[in-house]
């Protein structure tokens, strides 16, 4: 079978973190590179040993030599950008957030199964070992009854000026909601109320958040980001037999198991890509001839941008 052939729509920082893990993989080729510029998309290519390079995104979508796109652009240039990889016969890889709208998202996904496309929203936070072996324990009743959860996340975004940017998808409930939203979802269900408030610039983005609310099946759980003050970073959940700590959860090595009266259990992953394990799931899909993912599914995709949508509308 012909090894995946990926071009990157987009020369932002996460992108070499996903082509190293791509290669990491072994889950197929990267062989073209689109930026806004010439200049920009030859120095990018140099640097990150890409055979290809376009100066326009357009040019890109053109290149037969391209199977899948991974799109890493600006929130609010994902659905263009996706729309238009479709449209043009590429299979779509496409960052969290998937897009800014729910409607955005649900007409992507509908355009891709009309054309036969895989299509799929990159949340590298669901395939990791730590995420998963959680959710193993949670299935084997390990914490007895899960009443409660707690996420924190803070980061400085300082390499990155258009997070705050409302006009273009900016502010940290899009970049940072998203992860707590669906780890929440996909370890306990949807998400049936949810509620926010908010501290924020003056041009409306936000720069820090607590979320509350509830799933269906009645975790109650409290989020928060904040990108000045320093947070735990730490996802933790709460059982009538146990808790359990997720440091770092959207990027996690490592996970405890906690039990009253015994010592932690501490379980360790080390990866230096943690995006590998997201590579290799995409290749898999792609064996299979599947054109979405069971893991980030579309009901989850649009499960966590509709859970965003409720509390920008009480914003």
């Amino acid at each position: 079978m012909q090894p995946l052939r990926y071009g990157i729509l987009s020369t932002s920082s996460i992108a070499p973190r996903f082509i190293a893990a791509v290669r990491a993989a072994d889950a197929g080729q990267i062989v073209a590179l689109s930026s806004r510029t010439p200049e920009k998309a030859r120095e990018k290519a140099a640097a990150w040993n890409i055979p290809r390079y376009y100066g326009s995104h357009p040019q890109l979508l053109e290149d037969p030599g391209v199977d899948i796109v991974y799109i890493s652009a600006v929130n609010s240039q994902h659905y263009p950008l996706a729309k238009a990889a479709l449209e043009h016969g590429k299979h779509v890889i496409c960052e969290k957030p998937c897009t800014t709208s729910s409607a955005h998202t649900q007409e992507l996904f509908a355009l891709a199964k009309e054309k036969k496309l895989f299509f799929m929203e990159a949340e590298k936070m669901l395939f990791l070992p730590a995420v998963k072996t959680l959710r193993q324990r949670i299935a084997e009743g390990f914490f007895g009854e899960i009443y409660m959860a707690e996420l924190s996340h803070s980061f400085s975004a300082s390499y990155n000026g258009w997070l705050f940017d409302p006009e273009v998808g900016g502010g940290t409930l899009l970049s940072s909601g998203i992860y707590a939203v669906q780890l929440l979802r996909w370890l306990f269900g949807s998400i049936s109320a949810i509620r926010g408030i908010r501290s924020t610039m003056e041009n409306g983005a936000e720069w820090q958040y607590i979320l509350t609310g509830s799933t269906e099946s009645g975790v109650l759980f409290s989020a928060k980001n904040s990108t000045r003050a320093i947070l735990d970073n730490t996802a933790k959940i709460y059982g009538t037999k146990g808790w359990a700590e997720l440091p770092e959860y959207w990027k996690a090595r490592k996970v405890i198991f906690h039990r009253p009266e015994e010592e932690p259990e501490v379980l360790e992953f080390p990866c230096e890509h943690e995006l590998m394990y997201e590579a290799e799931h995409i290749k898999q899909c792609f064996d299979q001839g599947l054109l979405t993912s069971p893991v980030v599914t579309p009901e989850i995709s649009l499960d966590g941008i509709r859970a965003l949508e409720q509390v920008k509308q009480s914003w």
